[in-house]
Formats: C-alpha cells, sequence, structure tokens
C-alpha cells in the first residue's frame, strides 16, 4: 500500500465532479484550495464536490486551505514596462509617492519599503524572472540597476530576499478566508510566509478554540522562516517545503540542501511534512512529465515526506489526472525499495509515545501485516506515522470525523470510520471485519492492534491479533 500522501489543488483545469473524482480515484488524498486563485464561491463548489466523494468512498478526503498571506506586489501600470538589462528605473512605495525622477518609476504596495531595503540589496519581480540591484537611496526612492530584464506588467510578486520585512502575519483577508473555511469543515490551514512560531500561534487564535481541530501547516518560504523552522515545527501541526517564494528569497543552488533540512527537521519534530512546488510542472502543458520530475518525486519519497503537492499541475494543466497517476506510480516503485526510514521522530518520555514504540517493536518482531489502531483523538497514530516500518501500514479507526480527516495527510495512515462499543472486544472484531472486507488482506494475518481510546476498556492497551471472524456459535 502506498505511504505517501498526495495533495492537489482544485483550479479551472480540475473544479469539475468529473474531474475530482478521477483525482480520486488516480490517487489524491488531501484536496488543496488556493486562496489566492480562488473565490469563496469557487471553493464552495469544489467542497461540495469533496463532500459527495466522501459520502462514496473508503476513505476520507479532507480539505486544505491555502492563505494568500501578506503578498507584496507591484502596482498598476498603465502599459507594460519594458525593463532591460543595464537599464536603471526607480522603485518606491505606492503609499509614500516617489519624487520626480527622469527614469521609469515602479511602485510596490509595501509602505515601509523604502525604509527596509538598502544599497545592494536585491528586488525580484515576477517570482524572481525580473532582478533589480539597488544602486543608491534617495528618501522617498531607490534607484536601481536592472540586472535580469524582462516585460513588467501589474500587480506582479515582488520578494526581498534577505530583508526582514515587517508584514501583518495575517491578512483581512485571509481572516475572512478562514471563517469561510472553518463554517465548511476544513481540515488545515496552510498559513504562507511564516516567519516564527508567534506567527503559527497568531493563526491559531484566528481559528478558534471551537474550530481546534482544524490544524496548521506552516509554509516555509523565505530565510527567516528557515532559520527558525525548529521553533516553527514544534508549534505548527507541519511544515510545508514551499519551494516557489523559497527558491528565489534563497539561493536556489541550496535549495536542494534547505528542502532535506526543513524535512529532517520537522520529522524528528514528529509533525507531518509536505514538500511543493514544481513536482511536475512540464505536465501543466505535457502528457508526461520530465526525467529530472520523476527523480524529484522519488528523492521527496526517499527522504520519507508524508506528502508531495501539485499545483499548477492540477489546477490549470491540461493533465490533471495523469499527474496525480505519475506521482502514484513513482511513489508506489520509490517505497518498494529498501533503505528507506532516513529519518525517526525523537523518542519522548511520554506514555503514548512509549506506547507507540511498544506497538512498532512487537510489529517487526512478528512481521506484522499491520498495525490497527484504535483512536479517537489521532494522536497515537500520529506518533506512529513517524516510527513505523515503511513495510507495515497503519490502520486508524475512530468514531470522530475530523480525526479520520486529519489522519488522510499521515504518511502510510489509512483512516477508517468505526462506531466504538462499550465492549472493547466488539470493536476490535469491527476493525477485523473491515479490513478483510476493504483491503483484502489475507485471513490469519498477523496484526498488531494499539488502543488510546477512553472508554474501550478504561486504559492503553496493545495486543496481537490474526485477521479472522470468530466463528458463529
Amino acid at each position: 500500500m502506498r505511504r505517501t500522501k498526495i495533495i492537489c489543488t482544485v483550479g479551472p483545469a480540475s473544479n469539475s465532479w468529473e474531474t475530482i473524482r478521477g483525482m480520486y480515484e488516480a490517487g489524491m488524498n488531501v484536496l488543496r484550495i488556493n486562496m489566492s486563485h480562488s473565490g469563496h464561491d469557487d471553493a464552495e463548489r469544489a467542497i461540495r464536490w469533496v463532500a459527495t466523494l466522501n459520502r462514496n468512498s473508503p476513505y476520507t478526503v479532507p480539505i486544505l486551505l491555502d492563505t494568500s498571506g501578506p503578498e507584496i506586489r507591484t502596482g498598476q501600470l498603465q502599459t507594460p514596462m519594458e525593463l532591460k538589462r543595464g537599464d536603471q528605473t526607480w522603485v518606491s512605495s505606492s503609499v509614500n509617492g516617489a519624487a520626480e525622477v527622469a527614469a521609469p518609476r515602479i511602485e510596490v504596495n509595501y509602505p515601509d519599503f523604502n525604509d527596509h531595503v538598502m544599497v545592494g540589496d536585491t528586488i525580484r519581480l515576477d517570482n524572481g524572472l525580473i532582478n533589480l540591484r539597488v544602486v543608491s537611496r534617495e528618501k522617498d526612492a531607490l534607484l536601481c540597476r536592472v540586472v535580469d530584464g524582462g516585460m513588467l506588467e501589474s500587480h506582479k510578486h515582488v520578494n526581498l530576499p534577505g530583508v526582514h520585512v515587517k508584514l501583518p502575519s495575517i491578512t483581512s483577508k485571509d481572516v475572512d478566508d478562514i471563517r469561510f473555511g472553518v463554517e465548511h469543515a476544513i481540515s488545515y490551514v496552510a498559513q504562507s510566509f511564516v516567519r516564527s512560531a508567534d506567527d503559527i500561534r497568531e493563526m491559531r487564535e484566528v481559528i478558534g478554540d471551537r474550530h481546534r481541530w482544524v490544524k496548521v501547516i506552516a509554509k516555509i518560504e523565505n530565510q527567516e522562516g528557515v532559520d527558525n523552522v525548529e521553533e516553527i515545527a514544534n508549534e505548527a501541526h507541519g511544515v510545508m517545503v514551499a519551494r516557489g517564494d523559497l527558491g528565489i528569497e534563497t539561493d536556489m543552488a541550496e535549495l536542494p540542501f534547505l528542502q532535506r533540512t526543513i524535512v529532517e527537521k520537522t520529522i524528528r519534530a514528529g509533525r507531518r511534512c509536505i514538500v511543493a512546488t514544481h513536482m511536475l510542472e512540464s505536465m501543466v502543458e505535457h502528457p508526461i512529465p520530465t526525467r529530472a520530475e520523476v527523480h524529484d518525486v522519488a528523492n521527496a519519497v526517499e527522504q520519507e515526506v508524508d506528502a508531495i503537492l501539485l499545483s499548477a499541475e492540477t489546477s490549470i494543466g491540461a493533465y490533471p489526472v495523469r499527474a496525480v497517476e505519475y506521482v502514484r506510480r513513482v511513489a508506489e516503485a520509490q517505497e518498494r525499495l529498501p533503505g528507506l526510514r532516513l529519518a525517526c521522530s525523537r523518542p519522548s518520555d511520554s506514555h503514548r509515545q512509549q506506547l507507540a514504540w511498544s506497538a512498532v517493536e512487537l510489529a517487526e518482531r512478528i512481521a506484522a501485516t499491520g498495525i490497527i489502531v484504535i483512536t479517537r483523538s489521532g494522536w497515537t497514530a500520529d506518533i506512529l506515522t513517524n516510527c513505523a516500518p515503511p513495510t507495515v501500514p497503519i490502520f486508524a479507526f475512530s468514531n470522530e470525523s475530523h480525526t479520520r480527516r486529519r489522519l488522510a495527510l499521515n504518511r502510510g495512515v489509512y483512516a477508517y470510520r468505526i462506531d466504538f462499543s462499550s465492549n472493547p472486544e466488539k470493536t476490535i472484531q469491527r476493525c477485523i471485519k473491515a479490513l478483510l472486507s476493504r483491503e483484502q488482506l489475507p485471513e490469519d494475518s498477523p496484526m498488531v492492534v494499539v488502543s488510546d481510546a477512553v472508554g474501550l476498556g478504561g486504559k492503553a492497551s496493545i495486543q496481537i491479533r490474526q485477521l479472522r471472524l470468530p466463528t458463529p456459535t
């Protein structure tokens, strides 16, 4: 069974019942809604399709809502501006307004722009396609030399690598989008441009205690986020290596090293880890990926991330279902190879952590076909995610819908709905019956059963069972 999960971004190419169902059948585990490009009407339509899917499917597909975050963009241009290498241009905050200058002028929507950007700093426009170098500072504007030219249009992204940007971590638009999301039973919020653990705490306040099951995924997109990734991982439910902005805000040559470092620190913190951006970018236009893209996906699987995220490939691409199929096939092939399990979550003295480790050791000793986890909160399944053997799937049974949705992101975890009985044995038999009917596992297969659900005997337990239903008497 495939362990690495697949997150698909919905968009014009995929916001239909047929395509969402096709992506699910191809291997989609989580649907992402990017609020930078989706309105509430489009998002609500996708959520309805997923709700229909979940009513008729064995596994639950949760919704990940990705916030826009604090973006810096260029202002409105009457006509596209051609910037040639070696040219000079003025850049200023649109709030302050620039002095009269002879050269062309670019405005940005960051009020403190002129105060925080210094001579020698680089200004990247349009996702790094156009690059400027600051050569002098005036009171109201910065004179810049064009290093990499191009045609600049209105409202393009601005990145300031190495500059400590003082923007709010959550915008008013983000708050509106999150309120919409929690009202529609989303499971995750992906928080953009996270710089510190304080940003995560602020996001949880916005989500509110009433919706505490909505978990925060921290997107690491700049050097500050990289520097603080350990404290961020400890505070968030998971971390996303958002390679788009990260590759612009940092030295792109260091990106593979940064990805591996972020992944390892996240896993060691026992948190969920996602790798995103340009996984199969060529499939936006072409029916097959490049060899380098296949290797990129395989590398993420080898690093044992929880999930691989497709963005443009499924949102605007010509082959959304086929892109999911390729990620699934590469993941399945890579997971069959020996030598995985490069990282593992850090040990802990907590009772649940020790319970999970004992279950893993027992599963390895008896060559178990899988581990059955009976859980309300999903916490034990979270721990097992980062320490279970690569060949041992985790079957999590819960009576809580938000727990099942949340566990859909965990590597190697398959979540099922179950009604708990006051008789622990009846609950276990329901789990065994579900596995025999849905997963077609061979009868008499050895399984480890671990329970952390209060009310099932009153205490946590570990057992060895065989996949066999009791003989009727």
